[in-house]
């Protein structure tokens, strides 16, 4: 049928797209080539983050092995990594129960939920060059939209599970993500005030210096924050074993349960992408014609294993302490640095509202000076506020000062 891609199309900048519907269309209708190809990409984003979601989650449990000085998963496949094959396998073959009182629609609609945001983040980032789903001029706007269905769907699976433990568990969940929202929001202003676009692909270009060094502040908040909207540790209240057992997905089971996971940890390295893409130069680095995509895999990598480090280190946070941390520590880091970055660009930029290399070295000299001193005074003063309290003796009950 000899069909060829416009330019005015939308996806006509998606490379990938464009070759399935260039060579689809020599022998399909150009309507059926169109859909076609946008089945396979779809096709190769899902799997793309399940096959991530399920690798991630085999490394990560030998990292924490190693941590703990222990070994790991070990008897499926070599070191282990069959392990996630082996546990698909089982979660597939367990009978799939859904409580007797719980909300059948809404409880069977969460999994898919979860998963959502994962996959339709992916679509906007671009892993090499002309390589994303979408290139959405507001493409930071969009992450930040599509990450909101999470609240919704922990909600949902609290209360669909007519089981008060799994309600409880979606209450902390949602108040954790509703905290550490605001000023994850507020850290990449800084970053689009400094790019001049929402567009992940001019974010990239825009870092001839990376956003990391002239944003430090900015990612430390956004570091922080997307940990604790992800559950992991020290921040996974909504899944305090503990106290509330599992948490909003303690009714879950079967292929349901492995979809919940899947997202979990997916959403590591769907994290992991959109911070290497808005901090860490995206795909840029030598030969990144060709090699893109590898520098793009390595620092997912190196992300990924900072987050594993993380939760085989420090222990889990109490409830107070997390919201603190979120509205009395990142929330003000969060304010300096929108502050500081506004006016280093409204005096630092050209005639054009541009701003060169020399430009970015001056605001990373600035803001890590910034960040370093407002780390120390928040850090001290955070620090007072959720240090807990000290032991109860028999002197401060015969005081009543313990009540």
């Amino acid at each position: 049928m000899n069909c060829v891609l416009g330019p005015d199309n939308i996806l006509y900048d998606t490379l990938l797209f464009r070759v399935i519907y260039d060579g689809v269309g020599n022998v399909l209708p150009c309507w059926l080539s169109y859909a076609v190809a946008g089945l396979a990409m779809m096709l190769i984003l899902v799997n793309g983050v399940l096959l991530g979601a399920g690798l991630f989650s085999w490394v990560e449990r030998r990292l924490i092995g190693r941590f703990h000085n222990r070994i790991g998963p070990n008897r499926w496949g070599p070191m282990g990594s069959l392990q996630p094959l082996a546990d698909l396998v089982k979660l597939l073959v367990k009978e799939d129960l859904t409580p007797k009182g719980a909300d059948r629609i809404v409880f069977t609609i969460v999994p898919v939920a979860m998963l959502a945001p994962v996959v339709l983040m992916m679509a906007v980032v671009p892993f090499a060059k002309d390589t994303a789903l979408a290139n959405l001029n507001v493409g930071v706007l969009y992450i930040l939209a599509v990450t909101s269905i999470t609240s919704i769907a922990i909600f949902m699976a609290g209360w669909a599970s007519d089981n008060r433990y799994a309600m409880f568990g979606a209450s902390r969940g949602v108040a954790v993500l509703i905290s550490y929202e605001v000023p994850v929001v507020m850290s990449l202003l800084g970053v689009v005030l400094v790019a001049g676009s929402m567009s992940l692909n001019d974010i990239i270009s825009a870092q001839t210096v990376p956003f990391l060094l002239v944003q430090p502040l900015a990612f430390f908040v956004f570091f922080a924050g997307t940990s604790a909207e992800l559950n992991r540790t020290p921040f996974d209240l909504a899944e305090a074993e503990s106290e509330i057992i599992a948490g909003y997905h303690i009714e879950y089971s079967g292929v349901k349960f492995a979809l919940i996971q899947a997202a979990e940890f997916g959403a590591v390295l769907t994290s992991s992408a959109v911070m290497v893409t808005l901090f860490l130069s995206g795909w840029s680095g030598p030969f990144s014609n060709y090699l893109g995509w590898a520098w793009f895999l390595m620092k997912i990598g190196v992300l990924a294993f900072i987050f594993s480090w993380i939760r085989a280190t420090f222990p889990r946070l109490r409830i107070d302490q997390l919201l603190a941390f979120a509205w009395k520590f990142l929330l003000p880091l969060s304010i300096i640095n929108l502050f500081a970055t506004a006016l280093e660009v409204f005096f630092l930029r050209d005639g054009a509202g541009n701003l060169d290399t020399t430009d970015l070295w001056i605001m990373a000299g600035i803001n890590f000076g910034v960040a370093i001193t407002c780390l120390l005074v928040f850090g001290t003063m955070i620090k007072e506020k959720v240090r807990p309290a000290g032991p109860v003796t028999g002197a401060t009950l015969s005081t009543g000062e313990a009540a």
